[in-house]
């Protein structure tokens, strides 16, 4: 995905699809198509128990925005993600741990709101950037892009802690105080396009991908940061390419992750401590299965990746792939290997934007379209469809419960961005310019804004305030004291270049990284 400033090159699905999980179907490291359809399955390792973790029996979850009081919140199953987390933060680690800030992708940050912010600090001295080879064709990246979202790391020693990953093909560690450095950088072989999840449960771990074709775990306790563990994308015999775009989610001891080779995995982590006192891990593959079959590379090509990340709601694992497929998983038998599809939807369409799941359970996706690129059948079902959906995976009829048509003729439109909920509304940008205001019961546009082509950065919405940043360098704010008409309140300009990568607020700061080389906090 996003192998250039603009819309992504994408090959669509043409027909629907019948999902077959199939576990730990390895083979040579191939481009030559899907593999062999036979299951097979391992015995997982044993449960651990994190003390204090969520869903442990080491208690519930607590959680609490900067400044207000710790609360206890209700406990929950194993392996679940119930309805009360849908908003909040996710795990006993104070911050923003991933893309979106919890399983549902619904949490974006803590207050107080900024009044016209301007540029605190800027980082580092000389432009991040890096060249990149896909196709025999080479390319400067800079900065940060879709989906660049940094984490946010509250420490125990009182320092605030940003981490992000760039397209100098480095996760950099920074000091929210002052933009200096607080670890050296981690380098890896290409660039990163995706955002780092930090470990939710206080394990001094992150996780990322990259586009040197592996998945990574890295330990933040020793001297400098250390990888503990990769999977290559080659280890299976996918389809597409061999990067890592998706942000891997972590809940009670299971990491959650597709790849853009069109698989989706699940490992149970095994984390620990050594005698030495240092963070151990023994990964332990429980799934491991292609988000296609024949018929769907039969009808849209080998493009078939899961770019967007995974979202967890309930005992429900979602995630969609480029050919327009939405797949539901059934986790709750996760740790003996079993993960049965249980919702399966052609939306057509290429789907790179993340699925956000709201309190009913009910799931939304953006969806791209792409008259320069797809088949005339795959764009037909996506006219049908339209580029944002409202589902109900529920269901035993048709899930879709509406759909919004925002095509223009002949021209590249739909959504990349990853829509943000609030009080019964979403909220998300589209490629062609608008800032939109939907009605989650109706599906009808509200209220428009005009912002900027290229859009792709997705908005933030924190104590009844909603932020969009812009391909034209903004960032703006509008109120929400009445959710179905926002009003302005700021707009700031303080980048000439396209901010593609979705920023954070973490305590009256904004953070985000721009396509010209630099990372900046604004206060």
């Amino acid at each position: 995905m996003n192998d250039r400033v603009g819309p992504a090159i994408i090959v669509v699905l043409a027909g629907t699809l019948l999902g077959v999980v199939a576990f730990l179907g390895l083979g040579a490291g191939d481009d030559d198509g899907p593999p062999d359809a036979s299951p097979t399955t391992t015995a997982p390792a044993p449960v651990t128990t994190v003390p204090g973790a969520p869903g442990t029996s080491g208690g519930a979850p607590t959680t609490g925005a900067p400044g207000s009081t710790t609360t206890t919140l209700p406990a929950r199953k194993p392996d679940e993600v119930p309805a009360w987390t849908v908003g909040r933060p996710w795990g006993s680690v104070r911050g923003i741990t991933m893309f979106r800030g919890n399983p549902t992708r619904t949490f974006h940050g803590a207050g107080p709101i900024p009044d016209s912010p301007t540029v605190a600090w800027t980082y580092p001295d000389q432009a991040m950037c890096g060249s990149s080879s896909v196709g025999g064709e080479t390319t400067t990246w800079c900065g940060l892009g879709w989906t660049g979202q940094p984490v946010v790391y509250e420490r125990e020693d009182g320092i605030t802690e940003i981490i992000f990953g760039a397209y100098d093909k480095s996760v950099h560690f920074v000091n929210a105080a002052d933009g200096t450095d607080l670890r050296p950088p981690f380098r890896t072989g290409d660039i990163i396009k995706g955002s780092v999840t930090l470990d939710p449960d206080g394990y001094p771990l992150i996780y990322f991908g990259s586009r040197d074709n592996k998945l990574r775990i890295v330990a933040l306790d020793r001297e400098t940061p250390t990888e503990l563990w990769s999977l290559d994308a080659n280890e299976v015999r996918g389809v597409w390419n061999n990067d890592w775009d998706g942000n891997p989610v972590i809940v009670d001891d299971i990491m959650y992750e597709g790849g853009e080779n069109g698989w989706f995995f699940a490992y149970q982590l095994n984390r620990s401590y050594g005698t030495d006192g240092l963070v151990t891990i023994d990964p332990q593959r429980l799934v491991a299965m292609p988000g296609y079959d024949d018929l769907l590379i039969q009808r849209s090509g080998r493009n078939v990746s899961i770019e967007s990340s995974v979202a967890v709601f309930d005992q429900r694992v979602y995630f969609a792939n480029s050919g327009g497929r939405v797949v539901g998983l059934d986790v709750s038998d996760i740790r003996n290997g079993n993960a049965p599809i249980v919702f399966d939807y052609w939306a057509g369409g290429d789907i790179d934007a993340t699925p956000v799941v709201d309190a009913d359970g009910f799931v939304y996706v953006s969806i791209e379209y792409e008259p320069s690129l797809g088949r005339s059948t795959n764009l037909q079902r996506n006219r049908e469809v339209g580029q944002l959906i409202k589902l109900d995976p529920y269901t035993d009829g048709d899930p879709l419960v509406w759909g919004i048509d925002l095509t223009q003729a002949g021209a590249d439109t739909g959504i990349w961005a990853t829509p943000a909920l609030y009080e019964g509304y979403l909220y998300v940008p589209t490629h062609h310019g608008e800032l939109l205001a939907v009605d989650t019961d109706t599906g009808d546009i509200v209220w428009t804004d005009n912002v900027a082509w290229h859009t792709w950065t997705s908005p933030l919405v924190i104590d009844g305030t909603l932020i969009q940043a812009t391909c034209n360098g903004e960032i703006r704010a509008y109120s929400l004291d009445d959710p179905a008409s926002p009003s302005p309140l700021w707009t700031t300009q303080w980048a000439e270049s396209c901010l593609e990568a979705t920023p954070v607020l973490w305590n009256g700061s904004i953070y985000i990284g721009s396509r010209d080389g630099y990372f900046r906090a604004l206060r």
